[in-house]
């Protein structure tokens, strides 16, 4: 969860995932949808995903155990070279680097490492500091040390110089050059996307899902049948709903992700009688809310829809 997310973010979700799932088999036996749920506001979907085939695979080919081998460990989905590393180091005090966004950060300063992100050659000389600057004593406690610095004295803005341990070896702070490293991504020109939304409302209470894909945004979610224009949406309507009326347009939504702005705009339509089942997707009881996962978008306008009356006092 702390990866990409950060920790006064992670607490409340960590602790509810683990009331649930408090060992390993109870996470592996788990439904993904369950999975979401409790993963549903965090973001980065394909963490949850990652984490439950892990937990699974741990059952499955290491007896419910998780590998004290450093190459089977980084095999399991979501662990790779420096997570890996960082469980080993925390958990038996092995001598494993870690290169996360914090270390990066102290490293790339302390060094005055120049060059992209992500570029081969600064990943290549960034690794070979890690692995330098690991003791073979006390790995743990360099290791969340190191994790530490950069969390809270090394930040990415306003690093707290004269406060830090380091100051008096860190190069960029010598050159006074903290400011510029690590050197920025190059910007992502951010984009503006429109879609359209059907929320398909039966008289029993549920609204028409349909899961989506694994890749891409909130991969494996349940989500409202969503088109990219107005025309496609009611054509969708006239074919497969029952509709009582032309669909009403509701507030527009507007999110944010990390290169693009996306606006939604919902599409109500009321569908008289049962809800009969159309494959490859369910009707989710906005009364009775099922444990699925949900983009949290998604999820405060389904219950916008349930609870009209709460909207308009708010």
């Amino acid at each position: 969860m702390l990866q990409q997310t950060q920790v006064a973010s992670v607490i409340p979700y960590y602790q509810r995932f683990m009331r649930r799932f408090p060992e390993v088999r109870s996470l592996a036996a788990a439904a993904l949808d369950e999975v979401l749920h409790l993963w549903s506001g965090l973001g980065y979907y394909a963490r949850a995903r990652n984490l439950h085939r892990a937990a699974q695979r741990v059952c499955s080919e290491h007896g419910g155990e998780l590998p004290a081998n450093f190459t089977a460990l980084a095999a399991l989905p979501g662990i790779g070279r420096s997570t890996a590393g960082a469980i080993l180091a925390l958990s038996r005090g092995e001598r494993f680097a870690i290169l996360d966004g914090n270390a990066r950060r102290v490293l790339t300063r302390c060094f005055a490492v120049e060059g992209a992100r992500g570029a081969s050659a600064t990943e290549t000389r960034l690794w070979q500091l890690a692995e330098a600057c690991t003791p073979t004593r006390q790995v743990a406690a360099y290791t969340q040390a190191v994790m530490d610095l950069g969390a809270t004295l090394c930040t990415h803005r306003q690093p707290q110089c004269t406060q830090c341990p380091l100051a008096s070896v860190c190069v960029a702070r010598r050159a006074g050059r903290q400011h510029e490293l690590p050197a920025p991504r190059a910007a992502r020109r951010r984009t503006q996307r429109r879609v359209f939304m059907v929320v398909a409302l039966a008289d029993c209470g549920g609204v028409l899902l349909e899961r989506r894909p694994e890749r891409g945004v909130w991969g494996g979610l349940w989500c409202l049948p969503e088109f990219t224009t107005a025309a496609a949406a009611t054509s969708f309507i006239g074919a497969h709903l029952p509709a009582a009326g032309p669909p009403q347009p509701l507030p527009s939504i507007e999110h944010a992700f990390t290169h693009f702005d996306l606006t939604i705009a919902p599409l109500l339509v009321r569908c008289p009688g049962a809800a009969g089942v159309l494959e490859p997707r369910l009707w989710y009881n906005i009364r009775q809310p099922a444990h699925v996962g949900l983009p949290a978008p998604i999820s405060a306008l389904l219950h916008a829809v349930a609870h009209p009356h709460d909207a308009l006092r708010h």
